[in-house]
């Protein structure tokens, strides 16, 4: 391959701010270090928040479908009477859904609330009736089951799962009988004995003191109604969402078709939350490793005025000048920069391979694994903005003496 003129000249003045940066080896290590520090704190941060991101959006689509479908009063209005605003006609509609090449399951849900007794005390509860079998196939271990079993279809007598507050409360455990007190669909009272199945943990002290699980039929049965709240559709990629939304949404248009976002409220607050905070953690970062740049480059220029104006009297224009100490700045950062992302990949790795458990985050018991995205596109930008940051700050600190009168440059002290 031919390479002109202009590309050996460009190669030429890289090399010269390679040897310049190891003119005073100290200096530049101490740049290169805070640049590499600051990449990596930006890309471990980044990739922590990412992480976040995805693990509560995949719990967030697990727990509810992708899509969920209901009549429009179901998610603007609150019911006077249990299942007011509920599906009437459930199985036919699930099975045009399951037609749609893009859905791999639809849950149907009834959610009602009441109180729940073992003869000597009664509290709140807020229950939801599920298809056992369905359920737990799709969803998989959403509840970590701390006694017991979980449902299953077929059972003898009507059964529950509590949760393991609620369960202590009551002083049940598996094999228990209980009593279920709500109110029908037509505004009645009506009771159920039921035996305890299992008692679970959702890691949510405040969910786990309320919540039931049953299955639709116990459910439906206690109501007093064959509706159910919704139905929860789960696809095959979340990717899929928008487009399955769309076609759904047109087959279906007297219900209303929302995805798994428009109800995930802590999703969204975690994550305008973690924007705020690592945006502000990004741009501290960024400004310190400026201003040792900008620092470093300050120094050394100073220390080189001399020399500056002796290349311009030998003819060197300002704007090479301004270029080669540019890529001065550009060698440091860059070589932090990417010293900095190898740090971060190796400390991601080993994430993987040694296992860290974070404590409990406020209003959970459980705690969870630390791991760090590895975003091809996070470290690209965050390498790049690196160099291009240093540049930048080493071509301000240049301009002034680039352009200063030859006569004052070499007569600089």
């Amino acid at each position: 391959m031919k390479i002109n003129r202009w590309d050996r000249m460009d190669f030429r003045w890289l090399k010269f701010a390679w040897q310049n940066t190891l003119r005073n080896r100290r200096r530049s290590l101490v740049t290169v270090s805070i640049a590499a520090l600051g990449t990596a704190a930006i890309l471990l941060a980044g990739g922590f928040a990412l992480f976040t991101y995805e693990s509560l959006a995949q719990a967030a689509a697990r727990s509810t479908g992708h899509l969920i479908l209901g009549k429009p009063d179901q998610f603007t209005h609150d019911e006077d009477t249990p299942l007011q605003h509920g599906l009437d006609n459930a199985t036919a509609l699930r099975a045009s859904l399951l037609t749609d090449t893009g859905v791999r399951s639809v849950l149907p849900r009834v959610e009602f609330s009441g109180l729940i007794s073992n003869g000597d005390k009664s509290t709140v509860m807020m229950a939801t009736g599920i298809d056992p079998d369905a359920e737990f196939s799709v969803k998989g271990p959403f509840l970590t089951v701390t006694a017991g079993a979980a449902l299953a279809s077929g059972a003898a007598e009507p059964e529950v799962m509590l949760g393991d507050a609620l369960a202590r409360s009551l002083k049940a455990r598996p094999g228990s009988s209980l009593t279920l007190l709500a109110s029908t669909a037509e505004g009645a009272l009506n009771a159920m004995d039921v035996r305890v199945k299992g008692v679970f943990s959702t890691g949510v002290p405040d969910v786990d003191r309320r919540l039931v699980y049953t299955d639709i039929g116990t459910a439906q049965k206690l109501l007093g109604t064959q509706r159910v709240s919704s139905l929860g559709v789960f696809l095959s990629r979340m990717e899929f969402t928008t487009g399955a939304q769309q076609r759904l949404a047109a087959a279906n248009p007297a219900l209303t078709v929302q995805t798994w976002i428009d109800q995930a409220f802590f999703y969204r607050s975690v994550r305008d939350l973690y924007k705020r905070i690592f945006g502000a953690l990004g741009l501290i970062i960024g400004l310190i490793v400026v201003f040792v740049v900008t620092n470093a480059m300050a120094m050394a220029i100073i220390e080189r005025t001399r020399e500056i104006g002796t290349l311009r009297a030998l003819g060197t224009l300002p704007a090479q000048l301004m270029r080669t100490l540019a890529l001065e700045g550009m060698v440091l950062g860059g070589v932090g920069a990417l010293a900095g992302a190898l740090l971060s990949l190796a400390v991601s790795l080993l994430l993987y391979l040694v296992p860290l458990e974070m404590p409990p985050p406020p209003g959970r018991s459980v705690g969870y694994p630390l791991n760090i995205t590895i975003d091809p596109a996070l470290y690209l930008a965050t390498v790049a903005a690196m160099v291009a940051l240093t540049m930048l700050a080493s071509a301000w600190v240049a301009r002034k003496t680039v352009h200063m009168p030859v006569v004052d440059a070499l007569a600089h002290t």
